[in-house]
């Protein structure tokens, strides 16, 4: 909780009187430099002296707002009374009541300016208030003031340095519903260090996505690294469809939790490697909790090599998983080489065998996946696998790629994704 404690039109005694108050509670105490100095030129005061009054006589933090490059900033008397609906209502002024003529008197902030570094010396923290959007004027200050002020708070704290304030200034532009405000209406619920790595993500859908699955699958920063690193988003199914499939959510559903390419880079192979299908799968095992995390939300590990048994023939799954989520068994048939018609055959017979013979009551209809080392457009548009709601191939790699080389890879297995469903291809 941050308390505001004062106003320009304030008396000295109110102003220590609320600040007091706020030390009584433990409550850092927001400090409004221009109502400070306003106060203190009241008494015959500079604005750094008040200050250090409030210092003297708390123990809580002092959090220092407006203030720039000259220090306090300052303002008309007209401007001081403003009912802050340009805070409330978002990060732009377009909505003040007092018509955006929020204009600094810049004279009087040059007259205190050798008190800049004391007014730092006793502050926790400063915001630094600057946005494109106010168009660097009135309570907004231009970067260079910001960067001038970060080289000196590098005296007194850290976390200032160049790199991080254009990290704060793009965090601003990127998340600005995430405010502080008394009544802690934001619920800030990632770290800093998770919020720096999605300010990498540009496309707005995609961060938001990584954003809310890092809260709720708890993600650590690693992980939520490697996923942007390799394009999770981008590999999910649903996310290559180039529409929604009408009126039937419950593919739309499933394609959230299967992705193409799929990337095992810690499984441990060199992308040259000769490996057969029982070491890809052994591999597998060894790392089974990193597959998982690569798998996506909602798997559990249920067996390698199911024995299916009939009064025919015995057969043997390589990996069934269960989605708790979907609430459906799904089966992983592994190929070290490109994939064919006769594997799209083999898995649909395991997956109609597995729903007759393993399937719960209460499950639903079981979902199959070839991994391959490579996928096929004749296949996806001319064998069982095309508009089949339950049977996918996804392509594996052994090692993360350039972002280019992915993000082309992807435009491919896209491509013949959208030929399995039958969307047309642009």
């Amino acid at each position: 909780v941050v308390v505001g404690t004062c106003a320009s039109d304030l008396e000295k005694m109110e102003l220590f009187g609320n600040c007091m108050l706020a030390n009584m509670i433990g409550a850092p105490i927001h400090i409004c430099a221009y109502a400070f100095s306003d106060i203190a030129e009241k008494y015959g005061q500079r604005g750094v002296e008040i200050m250090e009054e409030v210092y003297n006589i708390t123990d809580v933090p002092l959090d220092l707002d407006h203030f720039g490059k000259y220090g306090a900033m300052r303002f008309p008397k007209h401007i001081v009374g403003c009912g802050g609906d340009c805070y409330n209502k978002g990060p732009s002024f377009t909505e003040c009541p007092r018509g955006r003529i929020h204009e600094r008197l810049i004279d009087k902030e040059k007259a205190e300016l050798e008190d800049k570094e004391k007014w730092v010396q006793l502050s926790s923290s400063v915001a630094i208030n600057l946005s494109s959007e106010q168009c660097n004027d009135g309570h907004a200050a231009p970067i260079e003031e910001a960067e001038d002020l970060a080289n000196l708070a590098k005296k007194y704290g850290k976390g200032f340095t160049k790199t991080n304030l254009y990290n704060y200034y793009i965090f601003y532009k990127k998340f600005n519903k995430i405010f502080h405000t008394v009544c802690g209406k934001s619920k800030i619920l990632l770290s800093w260090s998770h919020y720096r790595i999605l300010l990498q993500v540009n496309d707005e859908k995609a961060r938001l996505w990584y954003e809310n699955e890092a809260v709720k699958q708890m993600w650590s920063v690693r992980t939520l690294q490697r996923n942007i690193s390799s394009q999770y988003y981008y590999r999910l199914l649903n996310s290559q469809l180039k529409q929604k499939i009408e009126k039937n959510e419950n593919i739309n559903e499933k394609l959230e939790f299967v992705k193409n390419p799929v990337i095992a880079e810690f499984l441990g192979f060199k992308p040259d490697e000769s490996f057969t299908e029982t070491q890809l799968e052994n591999s597998i095992i060894t790392n089974i909790q990193k597959f998982l995390m690569e798998l996506g939300k909602g798997y559990a590990f249920v067996a390698r090599q199911m024995h299916i048994h009939t009064e025919k023939e015995e057969y043997y799954i390589d990996l069934v998983f269960y989605n708790y989520i979907l609430k459906c068994f799904v089966l992983i048939d592994l190929k070290t080489r490109k994939i064919t018609h006769q594997d799209i055959g083999q898995m649909d017979m395991y997956i109609r065998m597995f729903d007759d013979i393993k399937k719960n009551k209460d499950d639903n209809p079981t979902i199959g996946i070839i991994l391959c080392s490579d996928t096929d457009e004749d296949i996806a548009r001319y064998s069982i696998l095309n508009c089949n709601e339950q049977l996918f191939a996804s392509k594996y790699k052994l090692y993360l790629p350039t972002e280019e080389e992915l993000r082309a890879e992807i435009e491919n297995q896209k491509l013949i994704f959208n030929l399995q469903k039958n969307e047309d291809i642009d």
